[in-house]
Formats: C-alpha cells, structure tokens, sequence
C-alpha cells in the first residue's frame, strides 16, 4: 500500500470537511462549494494540495536523464518554466504523470497522492552511471495552488510552477499555516475538480485505467512531444498517431440537474436509445457539481461512440461534448 501524505493542519481550519479518495489528507471543501468555486474562477484564494507527492531530481545530468524516461522534451527545459510528462509502459498505457518545473539547479516534480513512490522506484532503477538524485520530498515540502488571475505574493522561499490554469507553489510544510492565514481564504479541493473537469484536463487514476494511452485523454502535445528521441513507449505512441485511432475517447458530459446524486467513478455509460440495460460504451472517470454548469462529468468512451447521441450514465441522462475527437 502506498503511504499517505501527511494530513494537512489547515483540516483545522472553519468549516474543513475532510476529502474522500484519492484526495484524503485535505479538506473536500470548507462549508461552501460554490462560493469556494466562484473564488478560484476569480482568481482568489488558494486550494491545499499537500496530500500530493513531491519529488526531486538533482545532478548536473538530471534534465538530459529525464529527458530519456519522460514522454516530454525536458533536455533543454529553461528555469522556471512549467511542463507535464509520463511515464509509459512498454506497451504504451500510462502509468505515471507528473507536472514539473526546473529551478536552473533541481527538477521539482508533483504526483498524485501515494504515488511518489512507485514514481521513485521506477527512477531509480533507471539511474545507472548517471550522475542525478531523487528524492522523496512529500514530508517536508507542501503543494499550494493560486488559481489563474491570482494576484497574491508568492513567499520568497517556494519554487514556482506558472501554468495557464493557474500556479503550483512547493512551499515548505512548515509554513503551510502561516500561508493560509495570509492568504485566504481556502477552497477545498472539490472546487479545484469542478473546474478541472470544466476544463477538461485529465488526472491520473481517474481518467485512467491499467490501458489508457495518451491519445484517448488529449495528452499527446501538453504532455507528449511527438518529436523527440526514443523513451519507453515510444512505438505505441507513434504507431496510433500515424497510423490509427484511440480505441476509446474523452468525453466532457452535460448531466441531468434533477438527479440528487452524481454518478461516480465507474459508473456505466450507455446509449440512452439502449436503456439501463444497453451495452456498456464507457464509464464515468470524474463528477462534479458546477458553480454555473450545474452536474457535469468527464468519461471515456468506444471511439466510436456518435459524437451527437445521447448517453445515460448509470440512470442519469448525459449529452456529450467532444473532448478527443473520434
């Protein structure tokens, strides 16, 4: 079993609710989802990610190494510039993603919750005579998120990682309750997933299974450069972009707002023509309860699935948008 990140001090904090898997170690939300929502589309406040894994890599061949594992071009990456990687099998199906970001002497790396682990192990017993460390920072380092827009002061002392969905600060563990008292207020991390899926960004182990490739999810270019030297996985990646299609195919789903419940992880996608007791085309990877969308989901379904018909998932009727097209 993996081993769980620290749980957070800001669980303290008014009205934290803790989250369920596989976010447990922080709070869900803090008595209000669609004011916490509303505040991260505006650019204020903050969401605590420490549950997340932390790894670095030092060494003066650290980016060169990297860039013969990761699925992204990262052997000329520039200092503080923000990119997100894989880690394939052998047969191409994903099996780690990481963001990261270079500070000119260490790669700074973040995972999800448990994972760093398995990550590490795989880095390591691919080192050899490389001249590069990693390591394991998920005790003293803590992930904080600024939503896009922010105009809060980063603390001197965390590595910065600027995206177009916002930034990812490293910041030290323990300095986690002085940010917050400086910069709130929280949002928990269910409006962080509400707005993920608004964007329709993948996450590892959600929108993931044990067979995932990159082309089914939209991650061939944000996190695979289809230009670079060989690095595992490679074949199955060129073979599907240059001569076929994904067998299955992200979808972001508009959901029935009278139903009390959302469908979670897993739940079956049918046609709606079909009925509950039609062919399983898919399954619901993520749900959530928009500020202004109301009930939506991520799902990956059969490529071809038509890209106008009308699905249910579980008992709960969905119209789909494209996502990765079929």
């Amino acid at each position: 079993m993996p081993r769980p990140s620290p749980a957070s001090p800001l669980l303290s904090l008014p009205g934290a609710v803790p989250a369920e898997a596989p976010d447990e170690g922080v709070a869900a939300h803090y008595g209000d989802l669609f004011r916490e929502q509303r505040a991260l589309a505006d650019g204020s406040g903050f969401v605590d990610l420490s549950h997340r894994g932390v790894v670095t890599v030092t060494g003066p061949e650290r980016l060169s190494w990297l860039h013969l594992l990761l699925t992204q071009h990262v052997s000329d990456l520039p200092p503080g510039h923000a990119t997100e990687a894989l880690v394939l099998s052998a047969h191409g199906h994903i099996e780690h993603a990481v963001s990261l970001v270079d500070d000119g002497e260490t790669t700074w790396m973040h995972t999800e919750p448990g994972n760093q682990e398995a990550l590490i192990a795989y880095l390591e017993s691919m080192k050899f005579f490389y001249r590069v460390e990693v390591a394991d920072r998920t005790d003293e380092i803590a992930l904080v998120h600024l939503p896009a827009g922010s105009i809060a002061e980063v603390p001197g002392n965390a590595v910065v990682r600027e995206t177009a969905h916002g930034r990812d600060l490293f910041l030290p563990r323990a300095d986690l309750e002085s940010f917050a008292a400086d910069h709130g207020p929280a949002a928990g991390v269910l409006a962080l997933e509400a707005l993920r899926v608004e964007a329709h960004r993948p996450r590892l182990g959600l929108e993931t299974d044990h067979r995932t490739i990159p082309h089914e999810l939209g991650w061939i270019g944000s996190a695979v450069h289809l230009q670079k030297g060989c690095y595992r996985g490679q074949e199955t990646v060129a073979r599907v972009h240059n001569l076929g299609k994904p067998p299955r195919r992200l979808v972001f789903l508009h959901l029935d707002g009278s139903e009390v419940h959302l469908p979670p992880h897993g739940t079956p996608v049918r046609l709606a023509s079909e009925g509950e007791e039609g062919r399983q085309l898919g399954f619901i990877t993520t749900s959530a309860r928009h500020h202004e969308l109301g009930p939506i989901a991520l799902a990956l379904v059969k490529r071809n699935v038509p890209v106008d018909a009308p699905l249910m998932a579980g008992t709960t009727a969905a119209a789909q948008e494209v996502v990765v097209e079929p």
